[in-house]
């Protein structure tokens, strides 16, 4: 039930948002920032639902598959050796 609260209360901003922009007013201040809270509580309410379906493991196919590889030793890094010096002097 708490599912189907979250995605009509996450839909019913953006009819009001459509209604900023049919209206004319989103070119005002106040029209964007009436769109900006109006996304914002969208976003939370679909954030809820996500959740709510991720608990519920509807969103399982979502998850990517780890295989475990056979860990490799790391190869050992070649030893720095000290330059030769000449002999006969300079």
């Amino acid at each position: 039930m708490m599912l189907v609260i979250s995605i009509v209360l996450g839909i019913v901003p953006l009819f009001g948002i459509a209604w900023t922009i049919v209206t004319g007013t989103v070119t005002t201040v106040d029209g964007l920032f009436m769109s900006l809270i109006l996304l914002t509580l969208s976003a939370v309410f679909f954030l809820n639902a996500f959740w709510e379906l991720r608990d519920r493991g509807a969103l399982a196919f979502l998850d990517k598959k780890k295989v475990a590889a056979p860990a490799a030793p790391p190869k050992a890094a070649p030893k720095a050796t000290e330059p030769k010096e000449k002999e006969g002097g300079s």
